[in-house]
């Protein structure tokens, strides 16, 4: 798993997270990085290895080193571009999280109110 933890290391270091703060958000034990880095995990199971993945923005495939890239998809590294946004500003992702349970015609219409906002400036 050292190939595992070099790769968490270095998208943690990419967003400005500690390994520490990774663990406490994810439900982790507090070991756990340390237990990767020195070989004594030698297997993350596959909700735990999501949960990362998905905590820091790559597929589970990059993660776990079975891939070269960390998004092929166009759609995904666009998404993974929206989740970085969203992490490093907390006030669009309360805008997100209101429009939990919108229909689509109320969304068109949050939007339609956001860009008069931002023409009338």
């Amino acid at each position: 798993m050292a190939g595992t933890a070099e790769r968490i290391d270095t998208l943690l270091r990419e967003r400005g997270i500690t390994g520490a703060r990774m663990c406490a958000d994810l439900g982790l034990s507090r070991s756990f990085m340390t237990e990767l880095r020195k070989g004594r995990i030698r297997n993350i199971g596959a909700e735990t290895a999501a949960r990362i993945a998905d905590y820091l923005g790559v597929s589970t495939d990059y993660l776990l080193g079975r891939d070269g890239g960390r998004f092929d998809d166009p759609v995904e590294r666009e998404l993974a571009g929206y989740l970085e946004d969203m992490r490093a500003h907390p006030e669009k992702r309360m805008l997100f999280s209101v429009t939990k349970g919108a229909t689509k015609e109320q969304i068109e219409a949050i939007v339609h109110m956001i860009e008069e906002l931002r023409s009338s400036k």
